[in-house]
């Protein structure tokens, strides 16, 4: 045991050890709040505003094929007939030579996009957009309104060449592969939707070939690249982009019933069509 001196003696040597101890944790405490004040500014320094030259695939995307992409204004003259009733004899017994013998003709206009695949002003959009149309304007992004004409037309997987005189070297978008895409990759639609001119909307792919019968479109035959990215009336015929501003398909559908859904002719199948459009063959189509 211990004498009574040596126990106080002990206990006072842990006192002032631990006081020191506090000390010297309290002195060094004095110095954390600069170091934390200057690992706070280390970590909030990448998170400063983004400068005016900063830009984002999407951004680039839309600024590579731009200029290539077009808006399409197509006329139609429809003559309207008499009602069936009036083309009977009977009828017209009855109500004399008053009722007129045919019905004033009626102007149809549509709206569509495209885009130019070759520098001499080939074009390449929705057999909807331009089948049977009377005119057709296409008008440039640098705002110039040419005509243009329609060198063929393939209505199995609704896909149309049209020809432009623009005095060649034109922009042209770039073509990529659909064959190599996957569910969830970007997609970016670029087009004319409603006449709201060089609209560009983001989405991804949503799913791949999706049948036109579970489009519900039957009388095509095709597989779509279904997207969410938003297409609207006026979107038909322009380009698909992925994020490195190459086309992969061609927008051509919605469903009216429902928000997010729309679908795009993939342009591994355009291209082999496109190519036999512009030479003016017809395109077969085995069953």
């Amino acid at each position: 045991m211990l004498p009574k001196f040596r126990l106080m003696e002990q206990l006072s040597t842990h006192i002032l050890a631990i006081a020191l101890a506090v000390t010297f944790i309290f002195g060094n405490l004095h110095i954390l709040p600069a170091q934390a004040e200057s690992a706070s500014v280390a970590l909030k320094a990448p998170l400063a505003p983004a400068t005016s030259t900063h830009s984002n695939f999407v951004a680039a995307a839309a600024n590579r094929v731009g200029p290539a992409v077009v808006r399409i204004d197509t006329e139609r003259t429809v003559n309207r007939r008499l009602e069936p009733m009036m083309e009977d004899p009977f009828s017209r017994r009855f109500f004399g030579d008053g009722y007129p013998q045919q019905l004033p003709t009626e102007q149809l206009r549509g709206l569509g996009s495209g885009f130019i695949i070759d520098k001499s002003g080939v074009i390449l959009t929705n057999a909807h957009v331009v089948d049977q149309a009377d005119k057709v304007t296409v008008r440039l992004k640098d705002g110039r309104a040419l005509e243009g004409k329609v060198q063929g037309v393939d209505e199995v997987t609704d896909l149309a060449v049209v020809k432009i005189n623009a005095g060649g070297d034109l922009p042209v978008a770039t073509l990529g592969s659909s064959d190599s895409l996957q569910v969830g990759d970007w997609a970016i639609a670029v087009g004319n939707p409603l006449g709201f001119d060089n609209t560009v909307t983001l989405g991804i792919v949503s799913t791949l070939k999706r049948s036109s019968a579970q489009v519900g479109i039957p009388d095509k035959r095709l597989d779509f690249i279904q997207t969410d990215a938003a297409i609207n009336p006026g979107n038909s015929g322009g380009p698909l982009l992925n994020d490195q501003g190459e086309v992969i398909g061609i927008n051509t559908a919605i469903r009216a019933d429902a928000a997010g859904i729309g679908f795009a002719i993939p342009i591994d199948k355009a291209k082999a069509i496109a190519f036999q459009l512009q030479r003016g063959q017809k395109v077969a189509h085995p069953y």
